[in-house]
């Protein structure tokens, strides 16, 4: 199991859509060698250094956290079903509205619209917001995504 590192007072939280396996066996969050979710925080100025997954509670002395729409690990995100998606919908504005950080980034266009019951945005700020907190919608930094790690960073220095 994969934990939520949320806390009061964050300036980001950084949303997934779910574990993938090689985070569903070590517990850590972005644990796949090819993810760049690391990589990309580190790059758009939100830690120092760029930390490991095992590191991923040292996220909270940078005022980030971490959280995922779905529970259920998967080799692919595709594999999570709509009514999953749905539910960590609703469950994350829960989250969200109890630790109401400064920006959620949500990590991935489809996840966001089809947990969030949205059809067509863009990249970046959304129009909705979770009590104070502004949404983003973000590229997912995985492996399995194409998307260049530089675009990523960029967009995400934006969310915080």
């Amino acid at each position: 199991m994969v934990k939520d590192i949320l806390a009061p007072g964050l300036r980001v939280v950084f949303c997934g859509i779910n574990p993938g396996l090689s985070s569903a066996n070590t517990g850590f969050p972005f644990a796949h060698p090819a993810n760049r979710f690391w990589k990309v925080i580190h790059l758009a100025g939100f830690t120092d250094r760029q930390l490991k997954p095992e590191e991923a509670e040292k996220l909270l002395d940078f005022r980030c956290g971490v959280t995922k729409l779905v529970d259920r690990p998967t080799v692919q995100a595709t594999e999570v079903k709509l009514h999953e998606l749905r539910s960590g919908g609703r469950s994350l504005i829960e989250k969200i509205e109890d630790y109401q950080p400064a920006a959620l980034a949500v990590l991935g266009k489809q996840a966001f619209e089809q947990g969030f019951s949205q059809r067509g945005i863009a990249w970046g700020k959304q129009k909705i917001v979770i009590g104070a907190t502004t949404v983003w919608v973000l590229p997912n930094p995985s492996g399995l995504n194409r998307i260049k790690t530089e675009k990523t960073g960029r967009g995400l220095s934006r969310a915080g």
